[in-house]
């Protein structure tokens, strides 16, 4: 389910006002469940790690031809790696407003789900029920499990490029390229193993979704 924008604006005031059951209840009547909603965020939290992969090999990218560097005028270079940097911290910092978003509207399904348990007359319907919650649950704690540990490996990729950013930033010289290029294969490492946690984020992202709308 993607989100309208016009009713995007109505609930907008709840979200504002910080008041989350406000925030819920307006979708719920407008039609939108809380497990909708959830489908949506995933989907959003999926994007937003699709983009930042690609934001992080950009950047690594921008720091090998820093490496490579030819006779360009150096604060050229230093402009355009740094531009690379304030894009790639705030492609992180969308991931991470974005899981967090998700992490809050689970939290709302699963506590609602289990308050509406105890209001079956059915034992068959309520075990359906329960056994349904608990593989959601599972399912769930795996993905968002998998996004926080994509979440964490940007923050060393992010350190090392904002230290060489302050590095180049203050020796604009070529001498400065050798100090910096022992930190290229560190880089290199740390981009390679965020793109395959995020990777391995977004499957679990479209095996959650598939059982959400299942």
């Amino acid at each position: 389910m993607k989100v309208k924008t016009s009713l995007m604006a109505v609930a907008a005031c709840f979200a504002l006002s910080g008041c989350q059951s406000a925030y819920y209840g307006a979708w719920e009547k407008l039609g939108v469940e809380k497990r909708d909603i959830m489908v949506d965020r995933v989907e959003n939290a999926k994007e937003s790690q699709e983009d930042a992969q690609e934001q992080f090999a950009d950047a690594l990218e921008e720091f090998s031809a820093l490496i490579n560097f030819d006779g360009d005028e150096l604060e050229d270079v230093y402009d355009e790696l740094n531009s690379e940097y304030q894009d790639s911290k705030a492609a992180a910092q969308e991931v991470s407003d974005r899981i967090d978003k998700v992490q809050s509207v689970a939290d709302a399904l699963f506590s609602e789900w289990e308050d509406e348990l105890t209001k079956y007359d059915s034992a068959t319907l309520r075990r359906s029920s329960e056994e349904k919650l608990r593989a959601t649950r599972r399912q769930y704690e795996t993905m968002i499990k998998a996004m926080r540990k994509a979440e964490s490996r940007m923050e060393p990729v992010l350190t090392a490029l904002q230290d060489n950013v302050l590095y180049l930033k203050h020796n604009l010289n070529a001498s400065a390229i050798g100090a910096l290029e022992g930190e290229l294969k560190t880089i290199q490492q740390n981009v390679s193993r965020l793109i395959n946690e995020m990777k391995a984020s977004v499957a679990e992202s479209d095996a959650f979704i598939r059982a959400m709308k299942n």
